[in-house]
């Protein structure tokens, strides 16, 4: 499922967004924050085996194999869980088909700036390794309430998350569970969707939560 022409506050909230909330779900409360549990390796295979088929449609700019290791690095870098960010982009990506509005070619993993009603102005970032780096600052933001300015510190690397000082408060979405509803994106089940495809991937990896 693609959700990419429904995104609401990718590109970073205001005071009239909802107050995000955890929804009621038998799935488990997942923390943006922490380390990843899955390596890129582990990824790369899920992805291979569990795409939609036919395959032949992938769309991004770099081989899943390099994604999943900016993923992990880019995560591991500002302590945010690298391979639920992977899952989260399967999400908007359509698994890196690229068949909503933002195309591949702008390496923008998360519809960053991609609003409702204009997906036109989705960001673009000039490689893979950089949309990524945007997708994580964008979460820590979300997440992390120490995280005050795209800028080192208390960033790790430089700022090149165009919508980072959007997102207000700091830290105002702690679980990848609250993302739904207008925090990240207007689907009410947007965070569920990540956890239970992140879920899928650490069983077809031998792991539970």
């Amino acid at each position: 499922m693609v959700l990419l022409p429904i995104l609401a506050a990718a590109c970073g909230s205001n005071p009239a967004s909802p107050s995000p909330t955890v929804p009621s779900s038998s799935l488990p409360l997942v923390p943006v924050m922490g380390g990843a549990r899955l390596n890129a390796s582990q990824l790369a295979n899920w992805f291979s085996r569990r795409q939609p088929q036919p395959a032949g449609f992938y769309g991004a700019t770099e081989p899943v194999e390099a994604l999943a290791a900016y993923f992990i690095d880019e995560g591991a870098r500002e302590g945010v869980a690298g391979d639920v960010a992977f899952a989260q982009s399967i999400i908007e990506t359509g698994w890196f088909r690229f068949s909503g509005a933002v195309p591949g070619s702008k390496n923008n993993f998360a519809g960053i700036g991609a609003v409702d009603g204009s997906p036109g102005d989705a960001a673009s970032f000039p490689d893979a390794r950089t949309g990524v780096r945007a997708q994580i600052q964008h979460l820590r933001a979300y997440a992390d309430p120490s995280a005050i300015s795209c800028t080192i510190p208390p960033l790790h690397a430089p700022c090149v998350d165009p919508r980072f000082a959007l997102v207000t408060p700091k830290g105002r979405a702690p679980l990848w569970n609250q993302f739904g509803g207008g925090v990240w994106a207007s689907s009410s089940t947007y965070g569920a969707d990540i956890v239970a495809r992140y879920q899928e991937a650490l069983a077809f990896n031998g792991l539970s939560f």
